[in-house]
């Protein structure tokens, strides 16, 4: 049975720039907590300080769980950094698909029987032997829940426990985590209003490094005024202009901007989809759905040329048919992209300024002079996302949420022909959601720019996509 876990007026340092502060909070046997809060306010961090991390510099903390298991964006971006690491096909010439996620299950477990069930329940066991590199975010994101309900802990930590899981899954999770909680202790980190569990007992709100409050979810009128605060609507939002030279080469506004005709997707043991046809004319605005592992990205990277199999399909991409002597710079100068894949990419410390700078370079890290217009243009996006005071702090120092607002400011500082957005709140708060949304139907209002956007979430919808498109998957 837990004992209570007490943070004494705690101070826990996590890096040069950040630390909770004076946290005083108790943990009791029987309660569920949610840890809410705007990005950079130090959800994740207190979530991982329930696991251990961090250093205590004042005040205490008593009462840790010595087996917690952990679900986060952290741990699914070790595993990934792990597999990186083993990947040895610059020195083998051989394709590495990975560890089999079996194996990378089989780690960690301690009831196979469980195991096998979980499995089954996500949906994931005819996929136990294709390697960590062949699956889709989602199916990553499953194999993390596995893991750390198959170790048997004593306690549960779960950052963001419905983030990148298409609508099939979620109220599996859902009904798996209200069943755990009855028996497991349980803190989850919630960034959605919307997504907060009914099982929840008691919600702690975070600001800059403090608790602000913690209500408990019984109390109506304190529910409420989190409800206001958490939907509050960002207003007279106005996307800085595009520097004239810079923006994206005109293209003829008479062809498609995409068209992809009768397009397939197969790997050995796999069909992604097949008889594919697509065809995106400049400013209409589309919609990309699908379950985990449908083909979503695969689609997405045949669109920017980052798909192997781009060549051998027929597809026109803003002003050039692929395989007719184009380089993928000629492609991609059109095309502003923002992707989990390029947020685990994007690990270099440069200052938030240069971040949004290097979008006019279309590279990862800033190996330029930027110009006084690109730095004041880079200033407007700062005030905007509200990151003003950051713009010197290290990009790799930020939030999670914080780091993917200014990857979509860089992708939009061109004003690209297409904009590709791959699940653009995936990971951010309410608040932050309300920005990223907000952005994108001023882009979509106008006419220079024609958005794709990527979501799980019926209800992120936004005014000016009137065009769907569903993957159902072919497996």
């Amino acid at each position: 049975m837990l004992n209570n876990i007490i943070f004494d007026r705690a101070c826990i340092q996590f890096n040069e720039s950040f630390s909770l502060r004076e946290i005083d909070w108790v943990i009791e046997p029987g309660q569920v907590w949610a840890i809410m809060g705007a990005s950079g306010s130090g959800k994740s961090a207190l979530a991982a300080a329930l696991a251990g991390a961090g250093r205590v510099t004042a005040g205490t903390l008593r009462g840790l769980v010595a087996d917690t298991g952990v679900v986060s964006l952290e741990s699914q971006a070790a595993l990934i950094e792990r597999e990186r690491l083993r990947d040895d096909s610059d020195i083998t010439d051989r394709i590495n698909e990975g560890t089999p996620a079996r194996e990378i299950l089989d780690e960690v477990c301690a009831n196979a029987k469980l195991q096998s069930r979980l499995t089954r329940l996500f949906g994931i066991d005819s996929l136990l032997d294709r390697g960590f590199g062949k699956l889709s975010t989602g199916e990553t994101r499953k194999l993390l829940f596995i893991r750390a309900l198959a170790s048997k802990p004593d306690m549960l930590v779960i950052d963001g426990p419905f983030e990148g899981l298409d609508a099939r899954t979620v109220p599996v999770i859902s009904e798996l985590l209200r069943n755990l909680a009855n028996d497991l202790p349980m803190v989850l980190v919630i960034n959605r209003l919307d997504e907060l569990p009914e099982f929840v007992s008691h919600i702690a709100l975070l600001e800059k490094g403090r608790i602000k409050t913690t209500v408990n979810s019984s109390d109506t009128t304190a529910m409420a005024a989190l409800s206001q605060l958490f939907h509050l609507q960002t207003a007279d939002i106005q996307i800085p202009a595009a520097i004239p030279g810079e923006s994206a080469p005109p293209l003829d506004c008479n062809k498609p901007l995409v068209n992809i005709r009768n397009a397939s997707v197969r790997y050995t043991d796999n069909l992604v989809f097949e008889n594919l046809n697509w065809r995106i004319e400049p400013g209409q605005h589309w919609q990309l759905t699908g379950p985990n592992g449908s083909g979503k990205t695969s689609l997405l990277n045949l669109v920017t040329g980052d798909h192997p199999q781009c060549y051998v399909n027929d597809i026109f991409v803003c002003g050039h048919q692929r395989g007719s002597g184009e380089s993928i710079w000629d492609i991609k100068q059109h095309i502003g992209y923002v992707s989990s894949a390029l947020h685990w990419d994007y690990r270099v410390s440069i200052s938030c300024k240069n971040v949004i700078i290097s979008g006019f370079y279309d590279s990862i890290g800033l190996y330029a002079k930027a110009t006084d217009l690109q730095q004041e243009i880079a200033v407007q996006w700062l005030e905007i996302l509200g990151l003003q005071a950051r713009a010197g702090q290290p990009f790799n120092q930020l939030s999670h949420g914080d780091q993917h607002l200014l990857l979509i400011a860089r992708a939009m500082v061109k004003h690209p022909h297409l904009l590709i957005l791959d699940e653009p709140c995936f990971g951010l708060d309410d608040l932050s959601r309300q920005l990223v949304l907000a952005l994108i139907e001023k882009i979509c209002g106008g006419s220079e720019t024609t958005v794709i956007y990527v979501n799980h979430h019926a209800q992120d919808q936004i005014n000016g996509i009137n065009n769907y498109l569903t993957l159902d998957g072919a497996t």
